[in-house]
């Protein structure tokens, strides 16, 4: 982790804000030949200001001061540092698991000092709180309105994007920019259908695109699935009818539909193309498999995935991920937080809301799918219904048509 933080002080305006976080004792006590390395960038930036760093200009002024360093360990280390590929929106991530990562070093010293009669109760409690406290970055801190007026426009009046299923309209309320949650299910659920059903509704409510990331299913496929969530036909109908449909879909949507069909997307390559296109909606199937994000652990990874998502979501706009729930969830009605992939809480704990899609092996309920909120932190809509916040629902989905229909009506 230590890595890929001085890959991002390259960046001046990175290193700026998180430069006088690092404790550069600890880093030289911890990584020796790293702490180098960490102190030809900070030469760097005070002889070269306000300006972004390369990877070979560090080395070149590595090897000028260290002249008889050695090559094994340094030619390796600048290698690993030019190929790191990270997106700058991770930085509070890593720094918060670098200082969670001592603390729990230090608190197993303090544990086993304790069992050897040497150590100290209140330290050892002390160390278990501080161990989730995340880290504080000053810079970051931003004065909220007091005015009423303005709290309710933005929390509640600001137009959204609202949902094809009622039930969600009832209950999660209009997805605005900042929102950022997933849906999770496990394989032949529905998941690319409850996408091209919902996206197809929203489309319409905006001047500005909806952009897809497809990691997962063939492109063409994708699309065939917007085009009949989008006019609610079936794939018969619809190729029966190409010129027709074709027509229509251009004088209705035109270039406001983005399909990006790139199973190997990079972090770097999807905020290239957001900065580009502006969107309404951002779609991610299946967010875990987008690139640039390393770290000691599999569910570290996906934390900074969601945190990195959750923060293009701020920029940009209200974002949905798709993400497998876990074995146990197979044949399961309601899935819950604990039913999520690859996660302990890293994914849970970036997201605003959290849809699990269950789906059960009865055969009179194979078109029968049952949503659970397990999580709803958004403020809804005006004809939102408070007991529906953390609601169940059973809903219909209708593959023939990529669509999802509710079977209750909400008045």
């Amino acid at each position: 982790m230590e890595l890929q933080l001085l890959k991002l002080l390259l960046y001046r305006e990175l290193y700026t804000k998180y430069s006088s976080l690092i404790n550069r004792k600890e880093l030289k006590e911890e990584h020796r030949e790293l702490s180098y390395l960490y102190a030809v960038v900070d030469r760097l930036h005070e002889l070269i200001p306000d300006t972004n760093l390369s990877v070979d200009e560090v080395a070149t002024s590595f090897w000028s001061t260290y002249p008889d360093a050695a090559h094994e360990i340094y030619d390796g280390l600048l290698k690993d540092l030019q190929d790191v590929n990270i997106s700058e929106l991770v930085g509070d991530t890593i720094l918060s698991e670098i200082s969670r990562r001592k603390t729990a070093t230090r608190l197993s010293e303090a544990a086993y000092s304790l069992a050897s009669g040497r150590g100290s109760l209140e330290e050892v409690k002390r160390l278990t709180d501080e161990l989730d406290k995340p880290v504080v970055l000053t810079e970051q801190i931003e004065r909220i309105t007091t005015d009423l007026e303005l709290l309710a426009e933005h929390a509640v009046n600001q137009p959204g994007l609202r949902w094809r299923l009622d039930c969600l309209n009832k209950s999660l309320g209009s997805l605005r920019k900042g929102d950022f949650g997933f849906i999770f299910a496990r394989p032949e659920s529905g998941k690319t259908t409850f996408l091209a059903s919902e996206s197809s509704k929203m489309i319409d409510q905006s001047d500005k695109p909806v952009v897809w990331f497809n990691l997962e299913e063939q492109g063409e496929k994708v699309m065939l699935r917007f085009y009949q969530g989008y006019f609610g036909v079936t794939l018969d109908v619809l190729l029966a009818n190409v010129k027709q449909y074709k027509k229509l879909f251009q004088e209705k949507v035109g270039d406001k539909f983005i399909l990006v069909d790139n199973a190997g997307i990079t972090a770097r390559d999807i905020e290239r193309t957001l900065h580009s296109v502006q969107p309404s909606l951002i779609i991610y199937d299946q967010i875990d498999k987008i690139k640039g994000f390393k770290a000691d652990r599999d569910d570290l990874v996906y934390g900074a995935i969601y945190q990195w998502a959750r923060e293009l979501s701020k920029t940009y706009a209200p974002t949905i991920g798709v993400c497998q729930a876990d074995g146990s969830a197979e044949g399961q009605k309601w899935l819950s937080m604990a039913n999520v992939s690859n996660a302990k809480t890293s994914k849970q704990a970036e997201a605003d809301w959290i849809l699990g899609l269950g789906k059960t092996h009865e055969e009179t309920a194979e078109y029968i799918r049952y949503i659970n909120l397990s999580k709803n932190k958004l403020m809804g809509d005006k004809d939102s219904i408070p007991s529906l916040r953390h609601g169940r629902f059973e809903v219909v989905i209708q593959p023939e048509i990529a669509r999802y229909k509710d079977i209750v009506k909400y008045e």
